[in-house]
């Protein structure tokens, strides 16, 4: 009873999400239903005690990326330096390689280790120009930009920096790196299978008379009358925040003591901040604020009589956006404390093959809680010994299991009520009626990838 209790809280949350309700209030609602039916006395102490603490601790986090990622999306739409590289890019390749285009981009911000979200502001001013220009449908904007930054850059290419790929490492005693080959064909299966799927889906829409679409919401908003900067200048500012992402990653740590102690006259008592828990989050806000700085430097005269009307957009949209997916990570919280969501990780336990065991662990609940993090760091909380423990007495390297691990938490975790997916469609101006779908299609194509790469290794042996 307990397991279905849960289940039926996600089902009224992923409900509410697709017929555009909004999660802020639905994700607080479905998970004190839960808490309802299990324990009534506990539906106050919970809301207070887990489920807004948690939301608190993702915007305390992360709302200044969120902030100045759709500060600096803003920008780049209003100096024209989107519109620019459509214009170089269909130029070049045509106006038929708009979404190997947009995967691209997002991929190589994403393996630069640009966050996701940010990646989702910068890059949404581009695909809408380009798909605008090319007539390709408006509603494959946000699968496009799932596929080229949710997927295989975020868990199967080795060495990416994305933190799906980081979380194995201090379970399995791994590296970033961790079984290459494998992870090079996951990305494979994974950006064919998407870009195929993709270009069907334009070609029948294109052939069934639809254009980018009416009615449309959160339009790029370059004026006409700008005149389009040289291609290359208008790349330097995405090229730089991903350079400088990953130089103050190393800077970082070296610039500050480990344990940094703030200790001013007004505290009643020092405040101790772990370095290693804020290098990422310092770099790239570091690197969003110099891409900004270079934009207003190089396009002030663009940018300046839309500037204050552009800002005050980007906040309210990173407000909404930070909210939104807040929101998710405290119904995630207060679902993964519940006995029902306990026995279903328990139940899970009693697949027998270690690859197979943690890949459907995973899958299942990064789909659950919404978050692929998330879900792989309570399966690994929970299931990472007894993992290790059959891996080595099947003689499976542990590199193998760190790969499968990551690949699997990008699988179902992009369900209608995930965090990312509800920014997406809202940075896009679309809702989940109109594009889900598409997103849905990447999301069984990268959970077959984590599976398909469990064969490749038992066939073949490859690491």
């Amino acid at each position: 009873m307990s397991i279905l209790i849960a289940l039926a809280s996600l089902a009224i949350l992923m409900i509410a999400a697709y017929r555009g309700y909004s999660v802020i209030l639905f994700a607080p609602i479905a998970a004190l239903f839960a808490v309802l039916l299990t324990d009534p006395a506990a539906v106050a102490p919970v809301f207070s005690g887990i489920f807004l603490p948690r939301m608190v601790d993702f915007v305390r986090l992360y709302f200044p990326v969120f902030l100045l990622g759709a500060v600096f999306g803003k920008l780049v739409e209003l100096s024209g330096y989107s519109r620019s590289i459509v214009a170089a890019a269909i130029g070049l390749l045509g106006r038929r390689r708009a979404i190997p285009v947009i995967v691209l981009v997002c991929a190589l911000l994403t393996y630069g280790g640009v966050s996701l979200f940010v990646v989702v502001f910068a890059v949404y001013p581009f695909a809408a120009e380009m798909f605008r220009q090319s007539g390709i449908p408006k509603r494959l904007i946000p699968a496009t930009i799932a596929l080229g930054a949710f997927t295989f850059t975020m868990t199967a290419l080795p060495g990416t920096p994305q933190i799906q790929n980081i979380i194995p490492t201090t379970f399995f005693g791994t590296t970033s790196w961790a079984a290459p080959w494998l992870g090079l064909i996951g990305a494979l299966i994974i950006v064919g299978g998407g870009l195929v799927y993709l270009e069907r889906a334009k070609h029948r829409a294109l052939a069934a008379g639809e254009g980018y679409g009416e009615r449309l919401r959160n339009e790029p908003e370059t004026p006409d009358d700008v005149a389009l900067p040289h291609p290359l200048l208008a790349l330097a500012p995405l090229v730089l925040v991903g350079v400088l992402n990953l130089l103050f990653t190393h800077w970082v740590p070296r610039w500050f003591d480990p344990v940094t102690v703030i200790d001013l006259p007004g505290l009643a008592t020092p405040v101790e901040l772990d370095i290693s828990n804020l290098t990422a989050l310092w770099a790239v806000q570091g690197a969003l604020l110099a891409g900004i700085l270079f934009v207003l430097v190089c396009a002030f005269t663009r940018v300046r009589r839309r500037l204050a009307e552009g800002s005050t957009t980007a906040v309210g949209g990173a407000l909404l956006a930070v909210m939104n997916t807040a929101s998710e990570y405290g119904f995630g919280a207060v679902i993964a404390a519940l006995p029902g969501f306990v026995l279903f990780a328990s139940a899970l336990q009693a697949v027998p093959d270690p690859l197979l065991n943690s890949a459907v662990s995973i899958n299942l609940l990064a789909g659950i809680t919404g978050s692929a993090s998330g879900g792989m760091s309570i399966a690994l909380a929970a299931m990472s010994d007894s993992f290790i423990d059959a891996a080595n007495a099947a003689g499976i390297p542990l590199e193998v299991l760190h790969r499968v691990a990551a690949m699997a938490s990008g699988g179902m975790d992009t369900l209608p009520h995930n965090g990312a997916v509800i920014t997406l469609l809202a940075v896009t101006g679309l809702t989940h009626r109109e594009a889900y779908g598409g997103v849905f299609k990447i999301t069984l194509i990268a959970t077959a990838a984590s599976l398909l790469v469990i064969g490749v290794y038992y066939l073949t042996g490859i690491v």
